[in-house]
């Protein structure tokens, strides 16, 4: 391996002068050191400076410095060229980051020496149809979740599996999340955890106006249809949380598992229920 593109959420307090350190050790250890614009000028590193589709096309390992937000940024991003990613935890749960901040240097020695394995991720695609035009599409690691907006109506939801009618829901909204995912919002409207290593997909209804509208699995290759039938109300479409679309009444959103998968760079061969135990025993204590 050599050469490492950087990611860098500066709104993160202190990552600053951690991003200098690391871009000094890493190129004293030899390695090429990439960063896009966004991060290179604020830094004042522009000599790493190189545009989006150059830092993409060239790093052969995607390294993160903030939390679960900014790693959900850059899978999707790199997610088509099969780039690696390691994450350092400048968040708050870190579900998707490998390393914490004191543990930056071995860290580095045990990548550079190869001692890592590569950890697929499952993605998921939203095609958004109205009047039989597609006029939305986008990709997420976490979720696809269709949401009212401040409003406090219900929406009503048509919901199909491979064709097949399963319900409308009346409710605040809907969650059709990957494997990774079930530990994020689905988890907070009830869905179950998932391993991460089976392929799935969840759909989890938010706060349903009715007794037996429960979370449900799917096999990885199905295809959830879901036609907004209200027009009432605002309501939107997102990926991860962080891309938006606006439905409007009788658009069906079409999601299934996207052909690509997000690969996770791990050093430290933690099995997920350590991490659950640790984050959500975090979580707690907050």
């Amino acid at each position: 391996m050599q050469t490492i593109g950087l990611v860098v959420n500066l709104q993160k307090k202190g990552v600053r002068a951690l991003a200098g350190q690391i871009v000094k050790l890493l190129e004293d250890r030899g390695l090429a050191v990439l960063m896009g614009e966004d991060a290179a000028v604020p830094l004042a590193m522009d000599r790493n400076c190189v545009s989006q589709d150059e830092l993409v096309r060239k790093a052969e390992c995607m390294m993160v410095l903030g939390g679960d937000g900014t790693i959900l940024r850059t899978a999707r991003k790199v997610a088509a060229a099969g780039t690696p990613i390691m994450g350092i935890n400048f968040g708050q749960l870190g579900f998707l980051t490998e390393i914490d901040i004191p543990d930056i240097v071995p860290a580095l020695d045990n990548l550079l020496a190869g001692r890592y394995h590569i950890d697929e991720r499952m993605m998921l695609e939203s095609h958004v149809f109205r009047r039989d035009e597609m006029v939305s599409y986008a990709v997420g690691l976490n979720d696809a979740v269709i949401t009212k907006g401040a409003f406090a109506r219900l929406i009503l939801l048509e919901t199909f599996v491979n064709g097949e009618y399963v319900s409308s829901y009346p409710a605040d909204g809907l969650i059709v999340a990957s494997p990774t995912g079930s530990t994020a919002y689905s988890l907070s409207a009830g869905g179950p955890l998932v391993t991460p290593d089976l392929n799935l997909m969840l759909i989890t209804p938010i706060c349903p106006h009715t007794l037996w509208a429960r979370p449900i699995a799917i096999a990885p290759e199905s295809v959830v249809k879901v036609v907004l039938l209200s027009s009432q109300a605002e309501v939107m479409l997102t990926m991860d949380g962080q891309q938006g679309f606006r439905l409007q009444q009788h658009d069906e959103v079409v999601i299934n598992k996207a052909p690509q998968k997000a690969r996770f760079l791990r050093l430290k061969g933690r099995s997920f229920y350590e991490l659950l135990r640790k984050k959500l025993r975090e979580e707690r204590e907050r």
